[in-house]
Parts: C-alpha cells; structure tokens; sequence
C-alpha cells in the first residue's frame, strides 16, 4: 500500500510536458462552394477570412465588391471587409461556406447587355399622366362628426332591415349631410316612430324630436304598417326636427330656420336632376304631405327614451326584442359611433397621405 502511495506522490511531482505549439507554418486546406461547385484552396493556419477574399479574386477573378459568403452554421452571410476581418480561417474547417458572387462570364455579359440598350422612345400620343384632385378630409371629417351618429329601426315591427335602408337613405342624403355640416348638427339617435303610439282622432305626430338631438323619432311608416310614407315628405319632416336642435318652441325663429334648411337641402340634392321618382324604393304617390297632421309639439326635454318596449300583451319572443335602452344606453352607443367613424377617418387620411 506505502509502494503505490509513494507512486502516485512521484507520479504527481513529476513537471506535465506542454503540448508542442503549433507552427506558423502548418497549413489547413478550406473548401467552399461557388454554383454548386467546390473549390479548395491551402492556407496557412494564421491565415483570416480577408486571405480567403484576396485568393478568390486571384483565383476566380471575382472582385471583393462581389464577394458574399453564406457560412452555416452560425456565423451568417459575410461580405467584405467584413466586420471582423481578423477571423481566423482554422475557426471555419468544420463550417460550410457559399460563395454567392456572379462568374466573370456573366459579369461580362451584364455589362455588355447594359451597354446595348437603348431607352425606349416615349410615345407622343400618351399623355402625361397629372395627380387626380385630393381628397377633401376637412369635408370628410365634418361628415364623420356632423351626421346621425346611430340607426335604429323598431325591431318588434315588420321589416326591420328595410327601415334601416331608410334611416341610412335620410342619413347619406346630399341635401341633409351638407346642411348638418352647416349647421354643425350632430344627432345621436334616429331612429322610427311607431305610428300606433303617436296618432290620437285629431292628428298624427310625424316627429320627434328629443332634448334637442340626442334622439329623433320618425313617422316612416303608414298607419296600417302595409307600406312606407314618400321619402321627400319623411326628409321634410326631419328638416323640421332638425331645427328642433336649436329652437324648442314653434316660434318665427324657429320656422325660419326651417326653411333655411329646407332650402338648403334642396340646393345641394344633386338626385332632383331629372331623377325619376316612380323607380324610388320610398316613393309614395299617395303620400300628400303634412296637411291635417301634427308635425309634432315642440322640442321635447328630459325624461327616458325606450326603445321598443314591450307590453303584456306581447309574446315573450316580441318581448326579449324589445329590451329597452335607456337614454344614457342609447348616448353612450352614439358617442361609441361617432368616435370609430372619426378614427375611421384619420387612419384613411393618414394612408393616403402617406
């Protein structure tokens, strides 16, 4: 046991031999692939990737400028003078490298192609093109902001989805949208009057209009629910609610700007230019008007606007319909509108501009 101790103790003591260093003199041999085919070339183990450049453009007559090296894995592409152009070529034995650089044959070719060609003539018969006039984004925007924010049809009644193309009709109407803009009129709610809640033996309220402009109601409908009233009656009487937005009662500043409104939105309706009013979908013949009716009875405050609330006597279907909103519902769902046709329209701008 005290022989191998003393052994180990010896062996332990005796100084460790360094390894022979490696002479500048050794050489490695680096292949590289330039259009599937290999090359190899002897370097000196000293030897950086800015060697390797240099040999290629003795050898395969490739310019530096030329020159990328896809080296996988790890290190990437690599084109001169290279980031770190002290890299080692021993560091790359074991790595595949692609040379991706035109032969000269086809340098060559290029540049005599290059040389030949000629611009072609312009034509004399096309015109040069000219910018199309931009876009208005003040008018857009003002749209956006000064129009019916939300559309809503009774949905307990007939034919809802055909209300709807009605509001929507009212709401993209030339005449209305440039008078809204003049007046800078923002309504939150339009929606339809049902006529059953608004007709008394003396008259028929045609409508509505609710602490001036959070809410208009219409009288879209006939009163046996069979068919639409004429759209140039129903755009008369938004005019007049429209002014409701400013004067409540029913005074002679109040009719005056209704018919500035009135004229307004005739002025600027380009469809009364030999429109034929037969082929309109809201065309009513026999829809004389306003005579015998109740406009309505003045700009109306305060209170709660339901939509479609249900009664006893409807059936639970009609009922889970009509679930009411309030009036802060309704104003809340309108500012939620206005601000998405708003950012609707500045992201659009912004597009087009860019």
């Amino acid at each position: 046991m005290a022989d191998a101790q003393d052994f180990s103790l010896a062996e332990a003591a005796r100084p460790t031999t360094p390894p022979p260093a490696s002479s500048d003199n050794d050489s490695v041999n680096l292949t590289i692939l330039h259009h599937s085919t290999p090359h190899t070339f002897p370097f000196s183990s000293q030897s950086t990737i800015m060697d390797l450049a240099d040999t290629i453009f003795t050898h395969l007559s490739i310019p530096l400028s030329n020159q990328k090296f896809m080296i996988t894995p790890k290190l990437g592409l690599l084109k001169p003078p290279f980031s770190d152009p002290n890299l080692h070529l021993r560091t790359l034995l074991n790595k595949k490298i692609v040379l991706l650089a035109p032969t000269p044959s086809e340098l060559s070719s290029l540049s005599r192609s290059s040389s030949t060609k000629r611009p072609a003539s312009r034509d004399p018969t096309i015109k040069t093109a000219t910018p199309s006039r931009s876009r208005d984004w003040r008018k857009v925007q003002d749209e956006a902001t000064y129009t019916f924010q939300t559309l809503i049809p009774l949905p307990y009644l007939p034919n809802p989805s055909r209300s709807l193309r009605f509001l929507e009709r009212l709401r993209d109407d030339a005449g209305i949208k440039a008078s809204m803009r003049k007046h800078k009129f923002s309504v939150g709610v339009l929606t339809e009057m049902n006529p059953a809640d608004h007709t008394t033996h003396e008259s028929r309220t045609l409508g509505l209009n609710r602490n001036r402009g959070e809410v208009i109601e219409l009288r879209l409908r006939t009163d046996a629910y069979d068919g639409y009233r004429d759209y140039k009656v129903i755009r008369k009487t938004l005019c007049h609610e429209l002014a409701h937005n400013v004067f409540g009662e029913h005074d002679r500043n109040f009719w005056d700007l209704t018919k500035d409104i009135e004229k307004e939105v005739e002025a600027n309706d380009w469809r009364s230019g030999g429109h034929a009013l037969s082929s309109e979908e809201f065309y009513n013949p026999n829809d004389s008007g306003i005579d015998g009716e109740h406009m309505d009875g003045g700009g109306w405050t305060g209170g709660e606007f339901v939509l479609g609330r249900a009664d006893a006597g409807r059936s639970g279907a009609q009922a889970a319909n009509m679930q009411g909103l309030s009036r802060r519902e309704l104003m809340a769902k309108a500012a939620e509108e206005r601000i998405k046709r708003q950012n609707d329209v500045e992201r659009e701008s912004g597009g087009e501009a860019a």
